[in-house]
């Protein structure tokens, strides 16, 4: 079930940028699949995809050479195992802070002896008849991705980031404000140093530093991928969408305003003819 290039991307220290799906459904997924993305991240944390929601965007991106991943609700290895089963690419684990946690959550995207996760005639074995195969490669090509949201994670940073196994570390930067009492201050000096300690952690520990961007401007990426990010989600659907139809309407009703003043200055038809009548009259 792993078709895209995510992993291979964070080996050679290239960028891999994936969209975030907040709207869980199938049609959203395959629109932005179609767009180019490494990688998508359902959350399922914050909305209410469920397992069978996260099913139907699984086939719907079959094929599309995207990595599917499913952002946990917690490091929760009966929800890992359900996604993983149902197509995954590989799991997003939220608020690790400590390395006991990290090993978790490798362990629960791993079969034996690397990890616990239960194997099964599953989706994502083809029901069976890929069996052999996807047990054979699954530890090697699961994607194990987990989140830096506290500031306690921040302290604990080079702990967290020696466990085996962990391929990315994507910073929260929302949750990592608010932790240190700055929340929605992301761009603050604090929240930015906070948010460095991670990146220099990450570059010591071979494991690729990721952020949500979650502006859509494309600057905000730009600058990310400078300072050596290289998992980065990109914008939210709804924000894409959101901004789409702010621009759309920005201009129609900017052209709204421009008709209306222009036909404002248009005689109306009875003073026209009233004119000729004076006219005539003379």
């Amino acid at each position: 079930m792993i078709v895209g290039s995510t992993k291979e991307k964070l080996h050679a220290g290239q960028p891999a940028l994936g969209g975030w799906m907040m709207i869980g459904h199938p049609t959203v997924a395959e629109v932005m699949a179609g767009e180019g993305f490494d990688w998508l991240s359902v959350d399922m944390e914050h909305t209410s995809t469920d397992v069978r929601a996260f099913h139907e965007i699984a086939l719907s991106v079959q094929g599309r050479g995207v990595d599917l991943l499913a952002r946990l609700h917690s490091c929760d290895p009966v929800l890992a195992k359900l996604v993983l089963d149902a197509g995954a690419a590989g799991i997003i684990v939220p608020s690790i802070n400590t390395p006991k946690e990290a090993a978790r959550a490798v362990a629960m995207a791993k079969f034996p002896p690397d990890g616990c996760r239960g194997a099964s005639l599953c989706r994502a074995t083809d029901h069976g008849r890929n069996f052999s195969d996807y047990f054979a490669r699954h530890n090697q090509e699961v994607l194990v991705v987990v989140m830096f949201e506290h500031i306690d994670a921040v302290r604990r940073a080079d702990e967290i980031l020696a466990v085996p196994g962990i391929d990315a570390a994507l910073i929260g930067p929302y949750d990592l404000s608010a932790s240190m009492g700055l929340a929605g201050q992301v761009e603050h000096p604090r929240a930015v140093a906070a948010q460095q300690t991670i990146l220099e952690a990450c570059q010591r520990h071979g494991v690729a530093a990721g952020i949500h961007v979650v502006s859509t401007e494309p600057e905000a990426l730009g600058r990310r991928i400078e300072s050596g990010y290289r998992f980065i989600a990109c914008g939210l659907d709804t924000l894409f969408i959101m901004q789409g139809c702010r621009k759309m309407l920005a201009v129609g009703r900017t052209a709204g305003k421009e008709e209306r003043m222009t036909t404002s200055t248009i005689p109306r038809p009875n003073a026209v003819r009233l004119d000729r009548d004076s006219i005539a009259l003379k």
